[in-house]
């Protein structure tokens, strides 16, 4: 099925016209209706069985985007409790306030300040939180949210506070997301024997891949599921922003690996919609995207690899993994004010290479690093109500 049999598809579904939870659709085109399916796999022992296309609601806030979504057949909606400072929660609790609970499945995230002394307290509140604005009693998956470090994945209080959520009956599944030292994690998270997801960063543009794809299989081996993000590296093939990657070629290339359960691609139109269920409706990777994705690869993209080089050979030892999330957000994502809240979140100034008189970064995704940081973090001392 063809690009131009897909178009309208996902309007339809805005519509009414395709109803869940059916993972099925037809060609709006032609005398006969042929049905075709989205490809569902297991995810983990958690025993849900999810279709390999989902939805990351972070930068939606169209609810006719979401109702096109679930009318296609997704059922996995992706929030966090920091989305739109609450708002896109907000936002799928009144969509889903009058569905049949049992026809749709909610992950949210929460960060655990793990210095505070009050963590426990205000970590069940943040949950509750979550919970008032989805309007419901419990969330499927509950990940500790943006994990960088094994000391934080073990932390006995926040495995303590993530028990206690289960067995309250708040979520159904204990989860973490992480952008870094993912392989190390992954090992660690099998160790303590209560992660049951994991939600990674995973795409083409990764240059440590046999390492990731070994934890990911030592993973699933032991019982964990495993939910891809950043799946589109950035989301455009340049690093200014100017064009959209194709999404299709990029998820059928993270379907290749069988690890994946589902992917969660941020699409915030009914275009970019449109271009996820192409590649969900016929997801086996083809020549032309193999030579895609290849020519892409060698380009300057906006995706970060977080290995972490360049804070070591920053001579402030700034936090430029965050940095170029930031970034990316505003040049490949058009959300300025997400950028703007990361960057707060690192209390940095606006003016951090100051008095270095050239840039000591050598990044070896080639990223022109002192540009970037001068290009991003004047945005800081932008009122809030200019930026998108």
């Amino acid at each position: 099925m063809n690009r131009r049999k897909f178009l309208g598809l996902s309007v339809l579904a805005g519509a009414g016209t395709i109803v869940a939870p059916q993972i099925t659709a037809a060609s709006v085109q032609g005398k006969k209706k042929k049905k075709v399916v989205i490809p569902t796999r297991m995810l983990g022992k958690t025993g849900l069985k999810i279709p390999i296309l989902s939805m990351g609601v972070m930068r939606a806030d169209n609810p006719a985007v979401v109702r096109a979504a679930y009318n296609s057949g997704l059922f996995l909606f992706d929030t966090a409790h920091g989305y739109q400072n609450g708002k896109n929660e907000e936002m799928l609790g009144d969509f889903f306030k009058d569905k049949d609970r049992n026809s749709f499945i909610i992950a949210t995230k929460g960060k655990a300040n793990l210095k505070s002394e009050n963590f426990e307290a205000e970590y069940e509140e943040l949950l509750n939180i979550s919970l008032r604005r989805l309007q419901v009693d419990y969330v499927d998956i509950f990940y500790t949210h943006a994990i960088d470090d094994t000391d934080s994945l073990h932390d006995p209080r926040l495995i303590g506070m993530l028990k206690k959520f289960k067995e309250d009956g708040k979520i159904r599944h204990i989860g973490f997301s992480s952008h870094a030292n993912k392989p190390e994690l992954i090992d660690d998270a099998i160790a303590t024997g209560i992660y049951e997801v994991c939600l990674l960063s995973y795409n083409f543009a990764l240059t440590a891949l046999p390492e990731l794809n070994a934890a990911l299989q030592r993973g699933v081996d032991a019982g964990m599921g495993f939910v891809a993000m950043k799946t589109m590296a950035g989301g455009t093939e340049d690093p200014d922003g100017q064009k959209n990657v194709d999404g299709a070629a990029c998820l059928r290339w993270v379907w290749q690996n069988p690890n994946i359960t589902t992917a969660i691609p941020g699409f915030t139109r009914f275009d970019l919609l449109d271009n996820c269920l192409e590649a969900a409706y016929s997801p086996k990777l083809k020549a032309s995207d193999i030579q895609y994705l290849s020519n892409l690869k060698n380009k300057e993209l906006l995706y970060c690899q977080n290995c972490e080089k360049c804070v070591n050979d920053c001579k402030k030892h700034l936090p430029i993994p965050a940095i170029m999330r930031a970034y990316m957000y505003s040049y490949g994502y058009k959300q300025a004010s997400l950028s703007k809240d990361t960057l707060m979140e690192l209390n940095l100034t606006g003016n951090e290479c100051s008095g270095c008189t050239s840039c000591s970064v050598q990044c070896p995704s080639k990223f022109k690093v002192a540009e970037k940081i001068a290009a991003i973090t004047p945005i800081i001392n932008v009122p809030s109500y200019f930026l998108s």
